[in-house]
């Protein structure tokens, strides 16, 4: 004779004394959203304030300036040298990426597919600069680039963001070259290809992802980067941050107005690298692990 299951009785439908009850048992989650929502209206609320600012005629005791206009960019564009210091950007900027990817994927390449003793303490040395504050390492090293006559130039400018945008390209292709698989370089080999000719034709173009992410990620880095620039900068090396950082310090001289208008300028120019560095770069991919391969 067939046994039959009952059903479980149905819940009865949550009335709105027990959804309050649920809220009131859940205070620790209000009070994150309420920090979120009011660290996010404060930030709106400053730059907000700046974009009206670099806009506005007069502002002085009003909840809105008197009149708009566009003129302050103008005057901060011909001020401030803006063509030259955005041009001083672009260059530092495409060299910093340039020299770190070659010699950034090498490296990464011989981590990825050798095991020595001290892999992973090269690795932690690796992740030293990235982890630090960049002041921490940044007066050593500009006090010795300036003995070597290197700092006050875009040379020293150079060598002073390579410090951690070489770790961190690394740090970043590693992932992407542990995702390839070995055989693929073995059978290439087998056909008579050399290691060059397997780095450059086969490797290479399966590192494209790979290598599109780290030179967007270092190029956003090397924009943003204002301590190890601002140590190791000459008048005629100045990225657009530390131009901001000067015009700021001198506001008393220069209209306030105009510094705003700066400062939007260099905000605007770091959200797009953002939204490219987001639209290409997939977050997921950018974990580095150290395979430790079995010992025959």
């Amino acid at each position: 004779m067939a046994t039959t299951t009952q059903a479980p009785p149905a819940r009865p439908p949550a009335t709105s004394t027990d959804r309050r009850r649920r809220i009131v048992a859940r205070p620790a989650a209000w009070i994150v959203w309420g920090v979120v929502i009011f660290f996010f209206l404060n930030l709106l609320g400053v730059v907000a304030s700046v974009l009206v600012s670099s806009f506005g005629q007069r502002w002085f005791d009003t909840w809105l300036p008197d009149g708009y206009t566009t003129s302050w960019y103008t005057r901060a564009w011909d001020e401030f040298a803006l063509l030259q210091v955005i041009v001083v950007t672009l260059e530092v900027s495409v060299l910093v990426v340039g020299l770190s990817l070659v010699i950034g994927v090498p490296a990464a390449y011989a981590l990825a597919r050798r095991s020595f003793p001290g892999k992973r303490l090269i690795f932690l040395v690796f992740l030293l600069p990235i982890l630090m504050p960049p002041i921490t390492y940044g007066i050593p090293l500009a006090t010795v680039l300036y003995k070597f006559g290197l700092a006050g130039h875009m040379s020293g400018v150079v060598l002073a963001n390579l410090v951690p945008s070489v770790p961190f390209v690394i740090l970043t292709m590693t992932p992407f070259i542990e995702q390839i698989d070995p055989r693929i370089e073995s059978a290439a080999r087998m056909c008579g290809a050399g290691l060059r000719t397997v780095f450059l034709r086969v490797l290479t173009p399966l590192l494209v992802p790979g290598i599109l992410a780290s030179a967007i990620l270092v190029l956003v880095r090397t924009v943003g980067m204002f301590e190890l620039t601002f140590l190791t900068a000459g008048p005629d090396s100045q990225t657009l941050v530390v131009a901001l950082y000067y015009s700021m310090s001198a506001s008393g001289i220069r209209a306030q107005q105009s510094v705003d208008a700066m400062a939007v300028i260099y905000t605007s120019m770091m959200l797009v690298l953002l939204v490219v560095a987001l639209r290409y770069v997939n977050p997921t991919q950018l974990v580095a692990q150290v395979k430790d391969e079995p010992e025959h």
